[in-house]
């Protein structure tokens, strides 16, 4: 215990207190998304149909947002940022518990995405900082797991206040990031100093912010754009499993509101479990390789969805998602930053998370409309959609892991980025 204890002491204070803001805000996901489609159902007045656009309006937010304001921790720092993006987002989800309708409840998730749009970011940002370029992937995987820990307290948490009211996860959502914004203003400090010094040899490009220093490269490398096409068709339906299961098993009578929590806390904690052992497990294996896979798992699981709403096919079809996600969630972040240019790895990694968040626009909202019409159509449509994806995301990946080999053949060659790039390959691969 003592020399745990002075481990964690040794550790740069902004990095654990990006860590544990990475806990609350995974914590206010957890407890807030499972409830959030059968709150808007019953007690908010929202036609089902409209459930999915509600959760595009918060990625929307963030959409609408992160080209606009996305680098502006580089402009003003990243306390004042982190401080006010966690106290917005967590005024945001308190407000839902007072909002009903569908115009009220759309304008607070649209500003509230903006309000994220920041937050995640601008907290990698701070625990880059303050950690050696080598120790990153340690910190990003940790930061992984922080998250993962509060998406499996939060559904646990939620699941015994939705016994009291649905509402009330709002209150819990919103009060944990508040929570986290308190200690933000009480113990964090300023690490602008340490980003700039580090990154002082990016050049004149790496200054480009706004809507040019977000979208465009994707626009301009032909290869991300692909990748990044690839990321939003296969994530799509894998934001169904969220968005859709929750009506779906409520309306089957197979699970209550409670029980779905629990299902999530469940899909968490396995992820948690599991991410590393998996993650051992595919180092040896090629991209292709890993995106079947998760192919074949989600549409095995799509399969068990169809076939029945019991709990025993509710258990395995979001066991196998789960295992899907543990193959693919480290391969992008490792192709884009392969592709990358070292001077425009900051863009290419905000093009990624744009990326991402019109996946979080898109797939709620085809996915709740597809349901509408008929409960099973969202797996029926999703089996194809999956196989094409994974195929040709396995394809796109394969292809950046190569030039991320003949570019470090080609930077051998240059005595001074040698020592960079003699570690890179590897630790990216265990990334």
């Amino acid at each position: 215990m003592t020399a745990i204890s002075s481990f964690w002491r040794a550790m740069p204070r902004p990095a654990l207190l990006g860590l544990f803001l990475f806990f609350c805000a995974g914590f206010a996901d957890g407890a807030l998304v499972p409830f959030f489609p059968l709150w808007a159902s019953s007690e908010g007045g929202i036609p089902v149909g409209a459930v999915g656009l509600l959760f595009g309006c918060y990625a929307g937010g963030e959409l609408i947002a992160a080209p606009l304001i996305g680098g502006i921790a580089d402009r003003v720092g990243r306390r004042p940022v982190l401080i006010f993006s966690s106290f917005g987002v967590g005024c945001g989800f308190i407000a839902l518990f007072f909002v009903h309708g569908v115009a009220a409840t759309a304008i607070v998730l649209i500003l509230t995405g903006m309000c994220e749009s920041v937050l995640h970011p601008t907290i990698l940002t701070a625990i880059a900082d303050v950690t050696a370029p080598s120790a990153h992937p340690r910190w990003l995987s940790m930061a992984r797991v922080s998250s993962s820990a509060g998406q499996i307290l939060g559904p646990a948490c939620g699941a015994l206040l939705v016994l009291i009211s649905l509402d009330a996860v709002f209150l819990a959502a919103g009060g944990m990031l508040i929570l986290g914004g308190v200690v933000m203003l009480v113990a964090l400090g300023e690490t602008i100093g340490s980003g700039r010094s580090a990154a002082g040899d990016r050049g004149d490009e790496e200054e480009e912010e706004g809507l040019s220093a977000l979208l465009p490269a994707a626009f301009r490398d032909g290869r991300l754009a692909k990748l990044l096409l690839w990321v939003v068709l296969f994530e799509i339906s894998g934001n169904w499993i969220e968005a859709v299961i929750p009506l779906y098993a409520r309306d089957a009578g197979t699970l209550s509101p409670s029980g779905i929590g629990t299902l999530f806390a469940y899909a968490a904690a396995l992820t948690v479990g599991l991410q590393m052992p998996v993650s051992r497990f595919a180092e040896t294996r090629s991209a292709l390789w890993l995106t079947a896979g998760a192919g074949l798992s989600t549409i095995v699981a799509f399969v068990l969805f169809m076939a029945s709403p019991a709990m025993l096919s509710l258990i395995a079809a979001v066991s196998l998602c789960s295992v899907a996600q543990m193959l693919v969630g480290p391969l992008v972040p490792t192709a884009v930053n392969a592709l990358a240019p070292p001077a425009r790895r900051a863009s290419y990694m905000a093009a990624s998370s744009v990326a991402v968040d019109l996946k979080d626009s898109l797939g709620p909202s085809i996915g709740t409309a597809l349901y509408a019409l008929a409960p099973r159509l969202p797996w029926a449509a999703g089996i194809p959609l999956v196989a094409i994806a994974s195929l040709g995301l396995g394809v796109a990946i394969g292809r950046a892991r190569h030039a991320s080999t003949i570019g470090v053949d080609a930077e051998d060659i240059r005595p001074e980025r040698s020592a960079t790039w003699s570690t890179s390959p590897a630790t990216e691969e265990q990334f």
